[in-house]
C-alpha cells in the first residue's frame, strides 16, 4: 500500500468515527505521525481527501453488495440481504457523519452517488425481476415501482424524524416498515423464503 493510499484509508476511518466538520488535516493523520505537508503532497485540501475517501467508502460497499448477490440463495433472500446490509452500514456508522456528509458537501455527495448509486441500482432491480418471472413477488407488481417504495420505506427508517418520534429501536422500525412490505409482495412461494431468512439471520442490536 502507498503512503497516499494509507492516508486515504485512515482518514476515512477518522471520517467514519468523528464525522466530517470538526476533522482537521491533522486530526484526520494523527494516527499515522506524519505532517501536514506530507499530506498537501497528494492532496489539495480536505475536500479533496474527502472526496477520494468516498470513492474508497462506495468502492467498499460496491463490492460488498456483489459479494452479497453470489451468496443469495433466491430473490427473496437477495433483497433482504441488500437492505440489511444498508441497514448495517448506516446504523453501525456515526450519522453526524452522513449529516456532515448532506448538509455541508451535497455537490460531492451528489457526485459520488452519481458514479455508485446506478451499480447497487441495477443490480436490485435485477434481483426483483428475478423474482417476478421466478414466481417468488406477486407477478402483477412492477420491479421499478418496488424498487422505488423499497427506497423509500428504507429511508424513512435512516432520514426520517417523523418515525424517530416513535422512540422505537431501528430495527423495530425496519420490521414494521420495509420488511413488512417485502412480506407483502411475495406469494406464497417467496413466504417460504422471508420466513426462512427471518430463522436465519442473525439478531441485529441498534
Amino acid at each position: 500500500m502507498t503512503q497516499k493510499e494509507r492516508i486515504i484509508e485512515v482518514s476515512l476511518q477518522q471520517f467514519l468515527e468523528h464525522g466530517i466538520k470538526q476533522m482537521t488535516i491533522q486530526k484526520l493523520i494523527e494516527p499515522l505521525g506524519l505532517s501536514t505537508k506530507t499530506v498537501y503532497k497528494y492532496f489539495a485540501d480536505k475536500e479533496d481527501l474527502l472526496k477520494q475517501c468516498l470513492f474508497l467508502h462506495y468502492t467498499e460497499l460496491t463490492q460488498r453488495f456483489t459479494l452479497l448477490e453470489k451468496a443469495m440463495s433466491n430473490p427473496v433472500d437477495g433483497i433482504l440481504l441488500f437492505f440489511y446490509e444498508l441497514f448495517k452500514t448506516d446504523f453501525g456508522i456515526n450519522h453526524t457523519f452522513y449529516y456532515d456528509l448532506n448538509f455541508y458537501f451535497p455537490q460531492l455527495q451528489d457526485l459520488i452517488l452519481e458514479n455508485f448509486s446506478s451499480i447497487g441500482i441495477v443490480k436490485v432491480k435485477s434481483i426483483l425481476v428475478e423474482g417476478l418471472e421466478e414466481g417468488f413477488f406477486i407477478r402483477d407488481f412492477n420491479a421499478d415501482i418496488l424498487f422505488e417504495t423499497m427506497m423509500v420505506l428504507y429511508t424513512s427508517i435512516t432520514r426520517n424524524n417523523k418515525l424517530k418520534q416513535l422512540n422505537c429501536s431501528p430495527i423495530i422500525l425496519m420490521q414494521n416498515t420495509l420488511e413488512a412490505y417485502i412480506r407483502g409482495v411475495c406469494t406464497e412461494k417467496g413466504l417460504i423464503s422471508f420466513n426462512d431468512f427471518q430463522k436465519s439471520k442473525n439478531e441485529i442490536k441498534y
